[in-house]
């Protein structure tokens, strides 16, 4: 019985196993993603189809068959307090307990890069554990934690969050944040005046002249949006909600649409709304199958231990190429 093989797929693959650049880490990941993009995509409107084959649409390379959300937030405090019994792991008794549970659970959170993309609240997390711990050993913890999550999880898309309580881990991370100037992991600081003291944001803002984080993230209105502390920040200004996350994340590409524009009204009127609907159905069809067909929210210990919840999880709708549209109906409105 003979197999038959598809051409492009073997090359691409042949490209990716015999590339120069690529970690072998990374040749597993391409490897995978060619295999699920030779996969039926999820069935859409005619209308849907050509606008991702067209550019006007963006599934932002997820793959043909999302069987895990793209952005995953767990409930790392209740993991930290109860351990997991699928990992055979009992609940954190001081910070070296947490350090250790942190790390282990980091490689079982899925993401659309493989590696997980929020690493949690951590000063919050982590202060209840520092117990009788000076700052002194705090800090030298806190550095070694920080430089071990650089080497193993290398990804600017790998996030944390601290603030807006000044904490002794708080000041630690800042400090080796400052000191490591690592890509990761990113960094926000969600920032509340009437909790926040003045000198813990002078240090933030020193630490981001140091080494360009943390963001820093306007916790009142935040809090009003969800929450609060029911939220996480993620791949630098994403708010999700804990313990739970973004399911898909599909963009209009406003350049392409407003190429194709006559004027600045059928832009408006005509064109925009149409994609706008294709998006939906592409949103609407990749959700359908991860809810339904992948298996993820009914087999994942995530969600068995209660770390998340599939009605904690949201779709995301995005756009991009704004200036670049504003420039182009600029143009053809003579304005």
């Amino acid at each position: 019985m003979s197999i038959p093989v598809n051409p492009g797929l073997q090359t691409r693959c042949q490209q990716i196993v015999t590339s120069p650049t690529l970690t072998p880490q990374q040749k597993h990941h391409f490897l995978a993603l060619e295999a699920e993009n030779s996969l039926p995509y999820p069935a859409l409107p005619q209308a849907a189809r050509e606008a991702l084959d067209e550019g006007a649409i963006c599934d932002m390379f997820e793959g043909h068959a999302p069987y895990k959300p793209r952005y995953v937030l767990p409930d790392y405090a209740k993991f930290l307090a109860n351990g997991s019994a699928w990992l055979e792991l009992e609940g954190a008794k001081d910070l070296d307990d947490a350090l250790s549970l942190l790390t282990i659970l980091y490689h079982h959170v899925p993401s659309v890069t493989g590696l997980p993309v929020y690493l949690g609240q951590l000063d919050a997390l982590l202060q209840p554990y520092v117990i009788i711990l000076t700052q002194e050993e705090i800090d030298i913890r806190i550095k070694r934690f920080w430089r071990y999550l650089d080497r193993t999880l290398p990804d600017a898309f790998v996030h944390a969050n601290i603030g807006p309580y000044d904490t002794p881990v708080t000041r630690a991370i800042l400090r080796a944040d400052a000191e490591l100037k690592q890509v990761a992991p990113n960094l926000t600081f969600i920032y509340d005046p009437q909790i926040t003291p003045d000198d813990l944001l002078l240090e933030v803002a020193c630490n981001i002249c140091a080494c360009s984080k943390p963001h820093i993230a306007n916790g009142p209105l935040h809090d009003n949006i969800f929450t609060k502390g029911d939220y996480g920040i993620v791949s630098c200004y994403n708010s999700l909600p804990l313990g739970g996350g973004g399911s898909t994340l599909v963009r209009l590409n406003l350049k392409v649409i407003a190429e194709g524009s006559r004027s600045l009204e059928e832009f408006f009127t005509r064109r925009l709304p149409h994609y706008c609907q294709q998006q939906l159905a592409i949103i609407d069809a990749r959700c359908d199958f991860l809810y339904q067909q992948s298996g993820f929210f009914e087999h994942s210990f995530l969600v068995q231990e209660g770390l998340i919840a599939a009605d904690r999880f949201a779709p995301m709708f995005g756009i991009y190429g704004l200036a670049e549209a504003v420039n182009i109906l600029c143009e053809k409105a003579n304005i």
